[in-house]
């Protein structure tokens, strides 16, 4: 008998739930591909584009990637949006992904986006009834080494989200995958550190950083110890997202602009609101200063709060 994951643990406790069969894999991973302007350009097919979603589907959900055993209730949630616009040679691909990691909030029906990230630089190769290998020690090829990249990226906020820093391993996995593909990928902008400061290289940078240490305790602190708590003390929840806030708002003034703090807000900007607008004239204002000085961009939203 393999240990049980530690925090779906906790989980199975709290849900007073039968647990099912377990099963080795970790993610339930949704998949979906939007081609339009390939088939605008006549530079693919339907067919190529459904085996390409069933490759990408059966990879992120078929894999073992921890040692930990997993029931299908306990499988991390996360869903890969693929938007695909150029195609200059058969076979090579071009466009972006949007990728959405998600979990369970203790006692609601409620599922939170904890982690919202969009790959501007999603391009590979793929060919029909070609295999792709994959190999985590050493680079193959570029689809696979990219989603493995994000499957550690969905792990590590998973366990980062029901125990302090539990993401570590995964981050550390992640960091050796986009070190691997550096030296050896042909879509050096993706991985590089020289390259934009929103892609791959950068976003599992941030996770290394003893700098964003603050940020993934206060990212465990406010879904444990505040949305888990949020139907049976609201007051508890408001006051713990609150502390995170003022958390992030430390982590931000030491390292500006980090993709990772930008996607969490992607994630959680209206989850902010609908959370900080039960609570007193008081808390509402402290809210909108946080949230529109560490996320401006949708300052207009959170000025609701006060209005």
């Amino acid at each position: 008998m393999g240990k049980l994951k530690f925090h779906f643990g906790i989980l199975l406790l709290l849900f007073n739930i039968i647990p099912l069969a377990s099963s080795s894999q970790e993610l339930n991973c949704s998949v979906t591909i939007n081609f339009d302007q390939l088939v605008a350009q006549q530079k693919t097919d339907a067919q190529t584009m459904e085996q390409l979603k069933t490759y990408v589907t059966e990879f992120m959900n078929n894999q073992k990637w921890t040692n930990d055993r997993f029931g299908q209730e306990e499988k991390v949630k996360c869903r890969l949006n693929i938007n695909l616009v150029r195609s200059a040679t058969q076979g090579s691909f071009e466009g972006t992904a949007q990728f959405v990691v998600t979990r369970p909030v203790f006692n609601s029906s409620y599922e939170t986006a904890m982690f919202t990230y969009v790959d501007r630089m999603f391009s590979f190769t793929f060919l029909p009834n070609t295999p792709l290998m994959f190999n985590e020690n050493s680079y193959t090829e570029e689809l696979p080494f990219t989603l493995a990249f994000y499957a550690m990226i969905a792990l590590s906020f998973d366990y980062d989200s029901f125990s302090p820093s539990g993401g570590t391993p995964f981050i550390q996995r992640a960091f050796n995958l986009a070190t691997l593909a550096r030296n050896s990928s042909s879509f050096q902008r993706a991985w590089s550190s020289s390259g934009d400061s929103r892609n791959r290289y950068w976003l599992v940078e941030n996770l290394m950083s003893q700098q964003l240490g603050p940020f993934r305790k206060a990212f465990y602190d406010y879904h444990r110890l505040g949305l888990d708590v949020a139907v049976d003390n609201p007051v508890a929840c408001r006051k713990q997202v609150l502390a995170s806030l003022n958390t992030i708002k430390e982590v931000v003034q030491l390292k500006p602009g980090a993709v990772v703090i930008n996607s969490f807000f992607d994630a959680k900007a209206e989850e902010y609101y609908n959370v900080l607008s039960e609570g007193t004239m008081e808390e509402k204002q402290q809210a909108f200063t946080l949230l529109s000085t560490l996320d401006p961009a949708k300052t207009e939203m959170y000025r609701r709060l006060v209005q």
